[in-house]
């Protein structure tokens, strides 16, 4: 199993994301990770990365379908293989029903159907299927699905090269997405997993850790409908609470640098090709130093206990 990192916020100033870099460059970390939000794109800030000297690899978790036609995106991902030199890979989900309904209209019927479709059509025009986007030669764009339930990962098993999820129990991984990521299909999509994670300091309290990290994803439907199902019982109009049931069920790994490395390996127990510390909790709480430098305890440590 790769371990890689997450950069858990749209920055405002673009050097903030360096020491997260440095991680990936130093090969510390394997990939370095970035995701959307409502204040930006991470795409500019990998862009400026490449062009400041970090051409490592690089991940997005993930792209919203509704705001990138298919050719934009895939366009956006070749582009961003070719300023890194390094193998890029970019992930779409479909966002809440809420948020689809305001972008294009009305909800999405299907879901899964339609970042299945549109996977597949952001593929059809990497591989030169439209003359819009001409063939060149460039480093490896994986297309990814972000994955929460069954349904999603069957779906995603047919077109993916990856599945991304976030905030998913190992249990649950193994009994209920990797299997459903095989899908009848004889390649399916590797698992890459997305794990919040703190190390015990003084004067930090695990579940408002957990819960500056995670409140957006508790009060959402789609995420409390997962965590039901592995088993954590929380609830939507109670974040708080949610944050709480992270923490006891391992969901928010905190503690020693060596039991949060150890907690990962879960993962890989699980089916996890690649986990990415997601170090939200400090850096929310905190500052992008602290998250940064739990990450880097935390990735010694696994390296050491390997």
């Amino acid at each position: 199993m790769r371990v890689s990192l997450l950069f858990p916020h749209t920055p405002l100033d673009a050097d903030e994301v360096r020491p997260f870099a440095d991680l990936v460059r130093l090969r510390d970390a394997h990939r370095l990770w970035m995701g959307t939000s409502p204040q930006g794109d991470p795409l500019p800030a990998l862009a400026y990365l490449a062009g400041a000297g970090y051409r490592v690899p690089v991940g997005t978790s993930v792209q919203l379908t509704p705001l990138r036609h298919p050719f934009q995106a895939a366009a956006d991902a070749r582009a961003l293989s070719l300023l890194t030199g390094r193998p890029v890979v970019a992930g779409f989900g479909a966002g809440t029903p809420e948020v689809i309904a305001h972008l294009l209209g009305r909800p999405y019927e299907r879901p899964a159907a339609a970042v299945r479709d549109y996977l597949a059509e952001v593929r059809r025009y990497l591989d030169g299927g439209d003359a819009l986007l001409a063939k060149t030669d460039h480093p490896r764009v994986e297309l990814a699905a972000g994955v929460l339930r069954p349904g999603m990962a069957r779906a995603a098993a047919g077109v993916a090269d990856a599945a991304v999820t976030w905030m998913t129990p190992p249990e649950y991984l193994r009994d209920a997405v990797v299997p459903a990521l095989g899908g009848g299909t004889d390649r399916p999509p590797r698992l890459v997993t997305v794990v919040h994670a703190a190390v015990r300091r003084p004067g930090r309290d695990a579940r408002a850790l957990a819960f500056e990290a995670a409140q957006g994803h508790l009060s959402a439907g789609h995420y409390v409908d997962m965590l039901n199902r592995a088993g954590l019982r929380v609830s939507a109009a109670d974040p708080w609470e949610g944050a709480g049931r992270l923490v006891d069920g391992g969901v928010f790994l905190y503690g020693s640098a060596a039991e949060v490395a150890e907690g990962l390996k879960g993962y890989a127990a699980a089916g996890a090709d690649e986990v990415v510390i997601n170090p939200a909790g400090a850096t929310a709480t905190e500052n992008v130093r602290s998250g940064a430098e739990d990450a880097a305890e935390i990735l010694a440590e696994f390296h050491d206990q390997r």
